[in-house]
């Protein structure tokens, strides 16, 4: 289990609780994505809301690998040269929607700046895989910039998701601190251009940490730079420090804080909001149904470029040996 035992320390204010695993379908979940050789956000950012999303049977699958060419100061994502992607990848995360029978399925990566793409391609293949397998599934991605070249972000949205969600991840001041090469007004463009791509059929979603530093004026700044670039769904969530090596936490946001923060997100003009101390870009993604004005518009465009598989076109991977559950003290 890839788990830093820091998380679960009493050092954090008492409504900063982690969930740990209580239920069979946590080890059902666990099983079939290592089963199927898949990599997870879930485990790799160390998300404090995995116990309880698998427990569910959810999970947001990471793709092109689990080495990040990226060393930004909040993410517990490995920083290294990474490996060749794998072209089957798309097709394993088609099984995977499959045998979950998942209804919304949200699919991510890491930054590739070593490909000319950025990884873009391998996104449009692993959508238009789901979609062939799984039709009538919602796709939600979340993606990196791809350096902001407009074909690469073409690439994905010619498979028309549902839901693209790009996080600003913090306010203006701090990015060049917090996220590594990437740049605020940058991510803004991308978000902007990837719904004129499709002529606003899609729905946008970005997200930000609270707790780095900021200030409460930037925190309502970057809300209205997000409105002006479209963005229509909002998640906020506390920053949680994954190992002694990134950067601290500096402020622990009391619960009233994000309630009120919601409230004047959506008297601002969001649509949907979520903010809670350990929301998260992907926690209950499948609750917030942003896709339901567009769904019908999207279905008529989407292309499925000949796809049609079957479970028997995928070889699957021989399944590792059985899961011994960890004991957490």
């Amino acid at each position: 289990m890839k788990m830093d035992p820091g998380l679960h320390q009493d050092k954090k204010p008492s409504w900063i609780k982690v969930r740990l695993p209580n239920n069979p379908v946590f080890w059902s979940t666990k099983s079939l994505i290592t089963d199927l050789k898949l990599v997870t956000v879930c485990e790799e950012a160390q998300c404090p809301n995995r116990w309880e999303c698998w427990g569910q049977g959810t999970a947001t699958f990471m793709i092109a690998g689990e080495k990040c060419t990226r060393a930004c100061g909040f993410c517990a994502v490995k920083t290294a040269k990474p490996d060749a992607l794998e072209s089957d990848e798309p097709f394993r995360v088609a099984e995977a929607t499959r045998r979950m029978k998942l209804r919304h399925v949200v699919i991510t990566a890491v930054a590739r700046d070593d490909l000319r793409d950025g990884g873009a391609q391998h996104f449009q293949q692993t959508i238009e895989a789901v979609r062939a397998m799984n039709p009538g599934i919602v796709i939600e991605v979340l993606v990196p910039d791809f350096n902001d070249r407009d074909w690469a972000l073409e690439m994905v949205m010619e498979a028309r998701p549902h839901i693209f969600n790009h996080n600003l991840e913090t306010v203006e001041r701090l990015t060049p601190l917090v996220r590594s090469r990437a740049k605020y007004h940058r991510s803004l463009a991308v978000l902007k251009k990837a719904k004129a791509m499709v002529n606003g059929k899609v729905a946008t979603k970005s997200g930000i940490m609270l707790g780095l530093g900021e200030q409460r004026d930037e925190i309502l700044r970057a809300m209205d730079d997000l409105l002006a670039a479209d963005v229509t769904v909002l998640t906020m969530g506390q920053y949680l420090r994954p190992t002694p090596r990134h950067l601290p936490v500096v402020e622990y946001i009391e619960p009233a804080a994000f309630d009120e923060l919601k409230q004047i997100a959506l008297e601002k003009g969001f649509r949907h909001v979520a903010s809670g101390p350990l929301v998260r870009s992907s926690y209950h993604a499948a609750d917030f149904r942003p896709e339901l004005d567009i769904m019908d518009e999207i279905e008529k465009t989407a292309p499925s470029h000949g796809l049609d598989l079957q479970p028997e076109d995928l070889p699957i991977p021989a399944a590792r040996p059985a899961l011994v559950k960890a004991s957490v003290a």
